[in-house]
């Protein structure tokens, strides 16, 4: 009984702790991106430590005390995006599956609450997320354009021009897709690292760490992926068809986005190799992240070690 006690209050107080911190996430204005790391934790932790069951009821008592402080859109929302993923992330390490196994549908789960909770903004409050996106983006563009002209720059020199930015504002919408991914990929590499610091605090066991990053290396799937998501770019310009592009557009992006991690990771090895230090090795990430055109240079060189693996060949 008093087994049964202690796991029902540890299960209210998970669940307490889930809603202070989502009510965080959502009032306040710079900590709250912060906090969003941490909202999954409990869910996490109450899952390994009684299972699937009581962390599913944990998450529907979070979304009950939820619908009575930020009412139901919010609360579905945050639920969705927090709670289940915890849920999700928490089984897995119930099971005891490796970081990889682990982490992998902690993304798909996250990336899934992110298009939930686009679609439900749009049929229940018709908010076009995409639009609203691209409309921001235009509006800052703009003034960003205006502040230069009143200044006597020549706009043209710094490559802008309205038609570049209602062609940025259009892409914007096009990879739609792409950037729910990204900050999908962004939550869960924070609750993943944030739920491995309260395991070890708490002596709870955690996988072994993911391999090192200069180790990482993807299916050549993505390779053929990237060359015909190009093709289908082309067949869609030439056909007019919308859908197409849409489709090629956003499958090219995201397989030139792991070829480019993979190139990084080759960048990673050879700096391993030859002993360079950790602040030229910041600043050296740092320049083929930001230059567009040296960041599709590495993306060809992940493309190329996809096919010939040339850590294995050249340094093995």
């Amino acid at each position: 009984m008093n087994s049964r006690v202690r796991m029902t209050v540890e299960g209210g107080l998970l669940a307490a702790i889930t809603v202070i911190l989502c009510l965080g996430s959502i009032y306040l204005p710079v900590f709250g991106v912060f906090i969003e790391f941490f909202c999954s934790v409990p869910i996490a932790i109450l899952t390994v430590r009684q299972g699937e069951k009581i962390g599913l009821a944990a998450v529907f008592v979070s979304l009950a005390l939820l619908f009575i402080f930020v009412g139901p859109i919010i609360a579905v929302r945050v639920t969705m995006m927090f709670g289940m993923c915890g849920l999700i992330f928490g089984a897995c390490l119930r099971r005891e599956l490796s970081a990889t196994k682990s982490f992998i549908p902690l993304v798909i789960m996250s990336f899934a609450a992110q298009i939930f909770s686009v679609a439900m903004l749009y049929v229940v409050l018709n908010i076009d997320y995409a639009a609203e996106n691209s409309k921001l983006l235009t509006e800052s563009l703009e003034r960003s354009l205006r502040v230069y002209e009143s200044l006597g720059v020549d706009t043209s020199t710094l490559g802008f021009s309205k038609e570049k930015i209602e062609s940025t504002a259009q892409m914007v919408i096009v990879l739609t897709p792409l950037i729910l991914f990204l900050v999908a990929l962004l939550s869960a590499t924070g609750t993943y690292i944030t739920t491995r610091i309260f395991f070890r605090k708490l002596r709870m066991k955690f996988p072994a760490p993911m391999p090192p990053f200069s180790r990482w290396r993807f299916s050549i799937f993505f390779a053929y992926l990237a060359g015909f998501a190009a093709i289908g770019v082309y067949w869609g310009e030439e056909w007019a068809s919308a859908l197409l592009c849409f489709v090629s557009t956003n499958a090219f992006f995201f397989a030139a986005l792991v070829g480019a991690i993979q190139g990084l990771a080759v960048l990673s090895f050879v700096m391993n190799h030859y002993k360079i230090s950790k602040m030229f090795r910041v600043l050296i990430f740092a320049i083929f992240i930001l230059n567009f055109v040296l960041l599709q240079f590495i993306a060809l060189i992940g493309f190329f070690d996809m096919f010939f693996d040339y850590r294995k060949k050249l340094w093995s």
